[in-house]
């Protein structure tokens, strides 16, 4: 094991189960995608070499953002990110975890219409030039991207964030199996694009997520990481 996944396995305030099996899309040969958060010690960052900003397991299908990177990340309202505060499936959760959690209202703001925008432009793109050169798309992919739509229309609607697939569901999978046309997922995501645009114009989000609140949440961890010698947890 790594010195980097060493930080993870002592400091990792929350982790969870993420993808398939925490939005009730998945299969018996859905992998397990773990995801999760760790602070390092703030000692760390005194030195040249500073503490990684992510590692990859020790687990198979692990993957974690130290607390810092995890925050810039979710402001911009990261849809992969933002859905790592709000998975249902839960493995720890440590007493800065559970802050953590407390403070994911802070991170949502309407720009997750742009952020969201641009990732399902691009993910659409590929999926297309993929059928033109292969033949079909990765049509996991292609569910997972109209999902991803759905879940940010209704987060914009709303103003919660809903994880699972819900009424979506079957359909969905239909889409995972090839079973729709190309013209079908079109004319999908199409709707769903209206349907996000309809929703930033009457969004209770604010503007702009609240990023004085994460940053004095951020100060007193790093605070208390230094006054306790290492990550508080």
């Amino acid at each position: 094991m790594s010195e980097a996944q060493h930080l993870v396995e002592r400091h990792t305030i929350l982790s969870v189960v993420a993808g398939s099996r925490a939005f009730g899309l998945s299969t018996a040969a859905s992998d397990i995608d773990r995801r999760g958060v760790y602070v390092a010690p703030t000692a760390g960052f005194w030195r040249l070499l500073k503490p990684p900003t992510h590692v990859e397991g020790p687990l198979p299908e692990q993957f974690s953002w130290e607390v810092e990177r995890f925050c810039e990340l979710a402001l911009s309202a990261n849809p992969n990110i933002l859905e790592v505060l709000h998975s249902p499936l839960v493995e720890k959760r440590s007493a800065l975890g559970d802050e953590l959690r407390d403070l994911a209202p802070a991170f949502l703001s309407r720009r997750a219409h742009t952020t969201f925008a641009r990732y399902a432009g691009a993910q659409f793109t590929k999926a297309e030039n993929r059928r033109v050169r292969e033949g079909e798309p990765r049509w996991k992919h292609v569910m997972h991207m109209l999902r991803l739509m759905i879940s940010r229309a209704s987060l914009l609607e709303s103003g919660t964030p809903h994880i699972d697939a819900g009424p979506y569901r079957e359909r969905l999978l239909a889409v995972r199996r090839g079973e729709l046309s190309w013209g079908e997922v079109r004319t999908w995501r199409d709707e769903l694009s209206v349907r996000l645009d309809q929703a930033l114009a009457k969004s209770p989000l604010p503007e702009h997520p609240d990023a004085i609140r994460v940053e004095n949440w951020l100060i007193s961890v790093r605070r208390r990481s230094l006054t306790d010698g290492s990550s508080p947890v």
